[in-house]
């Protein structure tokens, strides 16, 4: 397979925005937003059904714009190690959005927590067959995810077949620190440019990835970059096989 790292700006659908280069022997994934997303109760009613049990009146319609807030205040760890609080405390700030008051850290550790069951998670349409595809031609398939979620139980559960998973948690470091990509590479056992990463982020997973020397694909489904080259469609990248 053949890809550069950078694509044409906007939306690519096929592979005539594609020019070859370097020969790509693994594809790794990021999982969340990438591969899977949220499901119901990691979502607005969720929060509500949350804010119920905890004795707080959170409203759905206050969801989005709650995020997007605490997304604006998020900060990393300033050595990009792997912890938990921090998105329990941005999961705190979603909640205090909505209109929480209260023990509003108790709803927000239970939130966090959800997030790490893969039954909590739904494939997008496009994950299983370009999965399928990419193994089917025998190229090695790599899971790389800043969570705390036992992506071996996640593979199962969504009856994926890939060659290897790596986690923050697991690891200890959070993308776009270069050892965590570094170890993912050597659990395929490909060099850094033999490698292809694709995910929804352009720092954790573009800007990381071309750090270390590896090629970079983001995925855009929402059009959050119109700026930027990317896909919208997982399926894109069997074009480039």
């Amino acid at each position: 397979m053949n890809a550069t790292s950078v694509l044409r700006r906007g939306v690519v659908t096929d592979a005539e925005a594609i020019v070859g280069a370097v020969l790509v022997r693994a594809v790794i994934f990021d999982v969340d937003f990438t591969i899977a997303k949220p499901g119901p109760d990691l979502g607005p009613e969720g929060y509500r059904r949350l804010g119920e049990r905890h004795g707080l009146s959170l409203d759905p319609e206050r969801y989005a714009d709650a995020r997007v807030a605490a997304l604006v205040d998020l900060k990393r760890h300033p050595e990009l190690d792997h912890d938990e609080e921090i998105w329990i405390r941005f999961t705190q700030r979603i909640i205090e959005g909505m209109g929480g008051r209260g023990d509003t850290y108790a709803a927000a550790a239970e939130m966090e927590g959800a997030w790490a069951h893969a039954h909590h998670f739904e494939l997008y349409e496009d994950a299983p067959p370009t999965l399928a595809a990419l193994r089917d031609r025998g190229v090695p398939i790599g899971l790389l995810s800043n969570s705390a979620r036992d992506l071996d139980e996640f593979v199962a559960h969504h009856g994926l077949a890939v060659d290897a998973v790596l986690t923050s948690r697991a690891h200890g470091k959070t993308k776009p620190h270069r050892a965590i990509f570094a170890r993912m590479l050597e659990l395929l056992s490909v060099e850094p440019a033999e490698a292809l990463m694709v995910g929804d982020t352009v720092e954790d997973d573009v800007e990381g990835a071309l750090a270390v020397g590896m090629q970079a694909v983001l995925v855009d489904r929402e059009g959050r970059y119109p700026e930027r080259e990317s896909i919208a469609d997982l399926r894109a990248l069997l074009s480039l096989i």
